[in-house]
């Protein structure tokens, strides 16, 4: 078998069905990347061996009887350890929770499952998903996430552990969740393909609840196509959590996409990027300008998203970690900002939180209404390279405090995006490029990324080494 370690789902796919690889050849090789490189990076908490080489013997024997559950069908992953997973512990990358054990697998681990997927292992995240503001690399309990780009660099966060996992080619995609920028930026450190989902299109029944009206679950993988082939598998209603929506979505998408899209790039989108942020996104606007009408100089309707974002994550995780409070074991947390920092959700007072659910509501009309005008808003996912693992964040790179961010925005309301690398910048670091669209609007996002790395080959790109 020749090297699959970075190969797409859909490679993976047609070795399998060639049977030129088995399920049980393809797990066994991932797992053990995911237990010989795994800890180079910080990326795994919990290897899976038994549980994936069952579900892979099964997968094998589906196949050899004419059964095939479609795309997913034998390919290995890793999830994020905010996934309940039956008889594994579910850590939420925190310190007391390090032995925790919840019954049943989360719905999304079980829709991946009825898909054919192949869990193999609980990757690492920032603790209690960032929730308690942490402000360094270090604030888990397996260490600082690394990217496979450069040990000394961070993979980011709070999907950490799946970032670094699919850029290092431990396994094919990976589950991780965002509330504000947790799938954006391991993506961006890690040179990968990630999706955030509208709000709501996928359950998050058995995940860690940090904020209930912002937290979403979504893929990152080698390319927008296999980020669309995930998030197919998993999304949809489900009955356990109220707020997933009714819309299933199906990869690739039944509707046929225009021959050129419109995209549009808000004013101050390059203010304080770093150089080569800012050439490989230049770069990025002629291919994309090869296939879509580009409208520059387009305005971010006029609200305070990120205050507001602010405030509704720190009354809601306030409430959802309050055991936490009132057991004191807040204090084994261990970067030591995060043992007093959720203490200020603790003091947000009810009007301000209702006034920012209630502002969220015209903010989210006038995004959508920008967001109408065009198929995708597009940008630099970030205005810089991967940050030093060994300083504070607000130490890092203080010249590029970044430009217009949607991120905080396209949050708050909900809307989907899509981050994929765009060329290497400073230490050959990756860099990587955002589409943000209208709620819903996954399969558009999706078909434009996947044109666009049609006609580009950094998602093929492997780290130095690798």
């Amino acid at each position: 078998m020749s090297d699959p370690s970075f190969l797409s789902v859909a490679e993976l796919g047609r070795l399998l069905r060639a049977r030129q690889v088995s399920a049980v050849e393809l797990t066994t090789h991932f797992l053990d990347r995911l237990e010989r490189l795994g800890p180079t990076y910080n990326s795994v908490v919990t290897v899976l061996r038994e549980r994936a080489l069952t579900e892979a013997r099964e997968r094998d024997r589906e196949l050899a009887r004419g059964r095939d559950r479609g795309p997913l069908h034998g390919i290995p992953y890793g999830a994020k350890d905010l996934l309940a997973v039956e008889g594994a512990p579910t850590t939420w990358g925190a310190r007391p929770y390090r032995d925790q054990m919840l019954q049943g697998d989360a719905t999304a681990i079980r829709r991946l499952r009825d898909a054919g997927a192949v869990l193999c292992a609980k990757l690492a995240m920032v603790e209690l998903a960032g929730g308690m503001g942490y402000n360094q690399a270090f604030a888990s309990f397996t260490g600082p996430g690394r990217s496979p780009w450069g040990p000394a660099r961070w993979s980011g966060g709070s999907s950490s552990g799946s970032g670094a996992a699919v850029g290092a080619g431990l396994v094919p995609f990976a589950i991780g969740s965002e509330t504000w920028g947790s799938i954006q930026f391991p993506a961006a450190f890690c040179g990968v393909s990630g999706l955030r989902p509208t709000y709501g299109r996928v359950s998050r029944h058995g995940a860690m609840a940090l904020s209930w009206t912002m937290d979403k679950l979504g893929p990152l993988g080698r390319t927008a196509e296999d980020c669309g082939r995930v998030l197919g598998a998993m999304a949809g209603p489900d009955a356990a959590d109220q707020s997933a929506l009714a819309q299933r979505f199906h990869y690739p998408p039944r509707v046929r996409p225009p021959s050129r899209f419109r995209l549009g790039v808000l004013r101050g989108t390059l203010d304080k990027t770093q150089p080569e942020v800012r050439r490989n996104f230049e770069a990025s606007l002629a291919v994309l300008s090869e296939f879509a009408e580009v409208e520059e100089d387009l305005e971010l309707p006029d609200f305070p998203y990120e205050a507001m974002a602010s405030v509704i994550i720190d009354a809601e995780a306030a409430s959802a970690f309050e055991p936490l409070f009132q057991s004191g074991r807040i204090t084994e947390l261990t970067a030591p900002e995060d043992r007093i920092g959720g203490y200020s959700g603790q003091v947000v007072l009810a009007k301000d939180y209702l006034r920012a659910l209630r502002l969220r509501r015209p903010a989210a009309a006038a995004l959508d209404g920008l967001l109408g005008r065009v198929d995708a808003l597009v940008a630099p996912s970030l205005p810089t390279v991967a940050w030093p693992i060994d300083a504070p964040f607000d130490k890092v790179y203080p010249d590029y405090p970044g430009g217009t961010s949607i991120s905080g925005a396209a949050n708050l309301c909900g809307a989907p995006g899509l981050f994929m690398m765009n060329g290497t910048g400073e230490g050959g670091l990756p860099t990587s490029l955002q589409l943000t669209g209208r709620a819903l609007g996954e399969g558009t996002l999706l078909a434009i990324g996947a044109r666009y790395q049609q006609r580009t080959d950094h998602h093929r790109r492997r780290p130095p080494g690798l």
